[in-house]
């Protein structure tokens, strides 16, 4: 997916966010939005915007002497969902479609994503459970899974923090032994890391690798070699969320995107309303 003018002001108020949970130092706020204002004059509108993503962050590291802004906030919604665990994991199984539901609790997972909002409360997450459980899904599950069903390899994309332990809930209704897990490979924004994956437990459940990148998103070419050859081998790819989506729906690949519409330019892309919840597969 490309860049649109759309994207900008987004680029803009994730900086300012970001860099002001990294310093109180206006100085720094200023020099980071300067550097973010230049850069976008520059960009090349071609490339995905979670591209631009990258930079930003990194700008914001290297001034404020920060690595991991968000990691606060990761620690407390990686500890909200395995509070809430428990519970979603008896009415998966307490469900008449256990798939359906884990499906649907997994896209409701999606809604914990401070790059699109910082303010983020957690009674919305609680109501986006209970919307997902009983709205339309824009898409097909039952094509995803019958595509779980005949795959022999199965990597999953991950997201967010917090949002993994949805994620979690997913898989284990996946033949887990013929799944991977991947994760980003450094901090950026609340996206889950190698750290997230071990405390949320996701570790003692299926294979995880990190892709050995801090894109967020998946741009191919940033990857690593290995990551990129299990990218290869998948006949199943299930990837979480809108920088996911926005780095790979041009992409030839058997790709399932779950993920909830949070803008009006990824919802254009899929065809629905912003806040839809959205299975859809690469075309």
């Amino acid at each position: 997916m490309k860049t649109t003018y759309d994207c900008i002001p987004c680029f803009i108020r994730q900086a300012l966010e970001a860099v002001r949970l990294a310093t109180s130092d206006e100085k720094i706020h200023e020099q980071v939005l300067r550097g973010v204002l230049a850069a976008a004059s520059k960009m090349n509108m071609d490339q995905s915007p979670p591209v631009m993503g990258q930079y930003i962050h990194k700008l914001i590291r290297e001034l404020s002497g920060h690595d991991d802004p968000y990691k606060k906030i990761k620690d407390r919604f990686n500890n909200f969902a395995l509070k809430l665990y428990p519970d979603l994991k008896q009415r998966i199984q307490s469900s008449s479609n256990p798939m359906d539901t884990a499906v649907r609790v997994a896209i409701a997972g999606n809604i914990i994503d401070f790059g699109v909002n910082s303010q983020l409360d957690r009674s919305v997450i609680s109501d986006t459970i209970e919307q997902a459980l009983s709205a339309q899904v824009f898409g097909n599950i039952k094509v995803l899974c019958d595509s779980i069903d005949s795959a022999e390899n199965i990597l999953y994309l991950g997201d967010n923090c917090g949002e993994i332990v949805f994620d979690r809930l997913l898989i284990e209704q996946l033949p887990v032994h013929k799944v991977i897990f991947v994760v980003r490979g450094g901090p950026i924004i609340n996206d889950a890391t190698m750290a997230d994956a071990r405390e949320t437990g996701m570790t003692e459940l299926v294979t995880v690798m990190d892709n050995g990148s801090n894109v967020p998103g998946t741009v191919l070419e940033k990857c690593s070699k290995e990551f990129r050859e299990c990218f290869a081998h998948a006949d199943l790819i299930i990837a979480k969320g809108q920088g996911n989506y926005e780095t790979l729906s041009s992409c030839e690949k058997n790709i399932f995107f779950l993920l909830k519409a949070k803008c009006p330019v990824i919802s254009g892309h899929v065809g629905c309303e912003p806040g839809s919840f959205i299975v859809k597969r690469s075309s």
